[in-house]
C-alpha cells in the first residue's frame, strides 16, 4: 500500500509518538475494505507503539478505521481509505493520538477541552477536495482533546447512499449530531465560535487591548504574506490581519508558473507562506474580516467581530473571491449543484451532466478535468470567442463529452427544490432561449476584489478595484495597497508577491518621514 520512501518518512515521524496508539478496524468484503487492512498493517510496521486491535470497531459504517489513543480511549474515524488529500489527516491524527504536542495556543487547547457537550461530528469529504483536510484536521484535533466530542471523516464516493439521502452536493459537508452544521472551508476557531457560546466576544475583546503597529497587513495572501515579512525585517512592529491564511492560493490546486518551483499546489504553498511569516516578530490575527477603515490621529481597522485596531499604516491585501453568476436560482441551488471549485466538487457528479460557465482558462480546465468523471460536460461563454489557452481549447474539443456553446448568456438556474435540475441560457446571436437538463454548475468567470468595505474611504475604480500608483499608495496617506484588491492588471502570485513587498517598503518610507510631532501623537494616541 505505502512505498518504501513514505515509509521511511512515516517511520522517522513516529518516532516522535510518545503513548500507545491502536487502529481497530470495521470491514466487508469489499476490495476498498481490504486496501484499508493493508494501510492498517502497513503503519502498524513502522512503529511499536502502533498496533492493530483484535477488537472490531464500533461502527455504523463499514470499512471503518478508528485511530485510539490508548491511555483514554479518545479517538476519531475514518470512513474509507484515507488517501489522497486526506492522507496528511491519517498520520497527523496518529501522531496527536501518540502525544505528539498539538501546534495550538494554550488557551484554545483549554478551550478545546472545556467543551462539556456531546458533540458527535461527520464530516463527508472527496479525497481530490484540497479544502477538506484543513476540516477533518480541525474536528479530529477536537475529538482527541475532548472524550465528549467524536468525529468521523466519511468518504462521499465510498459512502453514496448517505450522500444521496442527505443530498449532499458539496464539499467539505459536515453534520453535527445529526443535522446540518457547516458546508465549505471553516477553521478551527470559526467550528469554536459556533460550538462554544460566548467566544467570539472574548476574542474580540482581547483584540481591543492590542497595542498599536506600526504596520497592519490586511489579508493573508501571497501579497499579504509578502508586506509581512518585509516590514518585519525592518524592524516595525508588525500585525497581519486575515479571515485565514492563503486566501485564494489555498483553493488553487496546480500551480506551474511560480519561478523556481517547477509545480506544486496551493495549500502547500500557503503552509510554506504561514512558516515563513511565523520566523518573524509578526503578530498574526486569523479568523477575522476587515469591516472599515477610518482615518484619526492613527489609521483605524474595524472588524466584523466588533473589535478595532489601530495602526500608524496599513496595506489592504484583501484579495478577490469567485465571481458569481448574479441570476435567479444561483444562490438557493448555491451547494445544491451550483459549485465553484471543480477539483473539489467534481467527484460528487460521477456520471452525471454538468455546466461549466466561462470559456477562460479556469473554465476549459474545469471541463477538462471534469470530463473524466461525469457523463458530458457543457461550455458555456458569453463572448463569440473563447480566452483559454490554445492548447487548453485543443484538448477540450478533443474529448468527446465536452460540448462548448459560444455567445451564450446564462439567465437562470433551475431546480425541484432540493437540487439542480437544468440551465437556461440565451443564444445572443438569435435571441432564442434554452434550458440544458443537467445536476451541476460550475462557475469560472474570474474574480471579484474583496474591497465593498472600502467603497467610503478609498477611491476605488469602475470594476471596485483599490486605485494604486506605482508604489502602491492609495488615496488615504498611510494606506497602501498590493495584490488581487488593486488596479495591478495582471492577477498572478508572484505579481501579487512583489505588489507586497512594493508596498511594504513604501509604508516603512512613509513612516521614516514622518514629521516628529505627528509620529509623538500618533504614540500618544
Amino acid at each position: 500500500m505505502l512505498d518504501t520512501k513514505i515509509k521511511q518518512q512515516l517511520q522517522s515521524h513516529f518516532a516522535a509518538l510518545k503513548n500507545k496508539v491502536e487502529l481497530s478496524l470495521k470491514v466487508n468484503d469489499s476490495a476498498k475494505a481490504k486496501e484499508l487492512i493493508t494501510l492498517a498493517e502497513d503503519l502498524a510496521s513502522l512503529s511499536p507503539l502502533i498496533e492493530i486491535s483484535e477488537n472490531e470497531a464500533q461502527a455504523d459504517r463499514a470499512p471503518v478505521l478508528v485511530v485510539k489513543n490508548a491511555n483514554d480511549q479518545n479517538k476519531v474515524q475514518f470512513a474509507g481509505v484515507p488517501m489522497g488529500h486526506e492522507f496528511t489527516s491519517l498520520i497527523l491524527a496518529l501522531l496527536q493520538a501518540g502525544g505528539h504536542p498539538v501546534k495550538q495556543s494554550a488557551e484554545v487547547i483549554e478551550q478545546i477541552k472545556g467543551l462539556n457537550q456531546p458533540l458527535k461530528f461527520e464530516t463527508y469529504i472527496s479525497l481530490s477536495c484540497q479544502n477538506c483536510p484543513e476540516v477533518v484536521q480541525a474536528l479530529n484535533l477536537i475529538a482527541l482533546l475532548n472524550p465528549n466530542v467524536e468525529h468521523t471523516m466519511i468518504d462521499g464516493a465510498l459512502f453514496e447512499n448517505e450522500v444521496k439521502q442527505r443530498n449532499i452536493m458539496a464539499v467539505p459537508s459536515v453534520y453535527l449530531n445529526g443535522e446540518s452544521f457547516a458546508q465549505g472551508r471553516i477553521s478551527l476557531a470559526e467550528i469554536l465560535n459556533k460550538v462554544d457560546s460566548g467566544a467570539a466576544e472574548k476574542a474580540a475583546a482581547a483584540l481591543n487591548q492590542k497595542d498599536d503597529y506600526d504596520v497592519l497587513v490586511v489579508g493573508g495572501g501571497p501579497a499579504g504574506a509578502s508586506a509581512a515579512i518585509y516590514a518585519a525585517r525592518k524592524g516595525l512592529k508588525t500585525g497581519i490581519v486575515a479571515e485565514r491564511f492563503g486566501g485564494q492560493v489555498m483553493d488553487t490546486v496546480g500551480i506551474e508558473n511560480f519561478i523556481s518551483v517547477k509545480a506544486t499546489e496551493g495549500p502547500k504553498l500557503v503552509a510554506g507562506l504561514e512558516e515563513h511569516v511565523k520566523d518573524y516578530d509578526v503578530d498574526i490575527i486569523q479568523n477575522q474580516l476587515a469591516s472599515s477603515l477610518s482615518r484619526n490621529d492613527l489609521i483605524e481597522v474595524g472588524l466584523k467581530s466588533g473589535a478595532q485596531l489601530k495602526s500608524k499604516s496599513v496595506i489592504l491585501a484583501t484579495g478577490a473571491r469567485w465571481r458569481e453568476m448574479n441570476v435567479p436560482g444561483e444562490q438557493a441551488y448555491r451547494g445544491k449543484g451550483v459549485a465553484y471549485c471543480p477539483h473539489c466538487d467534481g467527484p460528487l457528479f460521477k456520471g452525471k451532466k454538468v455546466a461549466v460557465i466561462g470559456g477562460g482558462n479556469s473554465g476549459i480546465e474545469a471541463a477538462i478535468d471534469l470530463a473524466g468523471i461525469v457523463e458530458h460536460v457543457t461550455v458555456l461563454e458569453f463572448a463569440d470567442t473563447l480566452r483559454a489557452d490554445e492548447v487548453l481549447q485543443k484538448k477540450a474539443n478533443s474529448l468527446p463529452n465536452i460540448k462548448i456553446i459560444k455567445q451564450a448568456q446564462t439567465t437562470e438556474v433551475v431546480g425541484d427544490g432540493a437540487k439542480v435540475t437544468a440551465l437556461k441560457y440565451l443564444d445572443r446571436r438569435d435571441n432564442s432561449e434554452h434550458q440544458i437538463e443537467l445536476a451541476g454548475i460550475f462557475v469560472q468567470i474570474g474574480l471579484v476584489p474583496n474591497s465593498e468595505f472600502l467603497k467610503d474611504s478609498l477611491e476605488l475604480s469602475p470594476r471596485g478595484e483599490i486605485i494604486i500608483d506605482h508604489k502602491g499608495e492609495t488615496s488615504m496617506p498611510g494606506v497602501f495597497a498590493a495584490g488581487d484588491v488593486t488596479t495591478s492588471p495582471y492577477k498572478q502570485i508572484i505579481i501579487a508577491m512583489g505588489s507586497g513587498a512594493t508596498a511594504s517598503l513604501s509604508a516603512f518610507d512613509y513612516l521614516i518621514r514622518l514629521q516628529p510631532d505627528a509620529d509623538d501623537s500618533s504614540q500618544a494616541a
